[in-house]
């Protein structure tokens, strides 16, 4: 049974959008909201109010993770949204308190939330309304963020707090590091007849290498 009303019927497209997108590949998936080529959307991801999001180049979001932008959201490029995070850009907490909590009701409050380029939100992390995220910051799984976070810095926790800041020489030692040992790991799989593809391949490489 469907109710033919104006609320059922304006909700009805954004619910087939969902169902429709399950069906779909990441890529195929942040076209249909309109999301920039670049994007991928894992299964069971959600964006609500996807005319609200602004999103850079090159995001990535989660398996589960919802995306309420109801209330203006923008994500910077080349940052990722962990699965099952929930970012939330409104709240019904005083409709709540006043026995107001109708559909409609004036008592809903909005905040936008920003978050930076080059952002690792990890998975199962909650962003609160009106939170700005800084360019290059880290989001430890599992963090309630309830405050703004500073430019590259490594937050965690609930409330999440800030652990540690990222100088950009750590950042460039660790991206040499990690590509050396990557491309180590490449040239031993590729010794042993395995096809790589892309990245680093998975497995054990220590003993390989005393072997060798």
């Amino acid at each position: 049974m469907f109710f033919d009303d104006e609320r059922s019927n304006r909700l009805r497209k954004h619910i087939l959008t969902d169902l429709v997108g399950q069906y779909m590949n990441d890529s195929e998936r942040a076209a249909l909201y309109g999301l920039p080529a670049t994007t991928r959307i894992r299964e069971r991801a959600k964006v609500i109010s996807p005319d609200q999001l602004k999103m850079g180049d090159h995001c990535w979001i989660g398996e589960g993770a919802v995306l309420d932008a109801s209330g203006g959201m923008e994500i910077g490029e080349h940052t990722s949204i962990g699965l099952n995070c929930l970012i939330f850009t409104h709240s019904s907490w005083l409709a709540n308190m006043a026995l107001e909590n109708h559909s409609g009701s004036d008592l809903i409050e909005r905040k936008p939330v920003r978050i930076g380029k080059g952002c690792f939100i990890g998975g199962n992390s909650v962003i609160m309304p009106g939170v700005t995220i800084g360019d290059f910051a880290t989001v430890q799984p599992l963090s309630v963020v309830a405050k703004d976070v500073p430019a590259r810095s490594l937050v965690a926790g609930n409330p999440a707090r800030v652990f540690q800041k990222y100088e950009q020489e750590y950042i460039d030692a660790e991206i040499e590091r990690v590509r050396a040992e990557n491309k180590r790991r490449r040239e031993l799989a590729e010794a042993r007849g395995e096809e790589v593809l892309w990245g680093a391949p998975a497995g054990e490489f220590a003993k390989a290498e005393e072997e060798a």
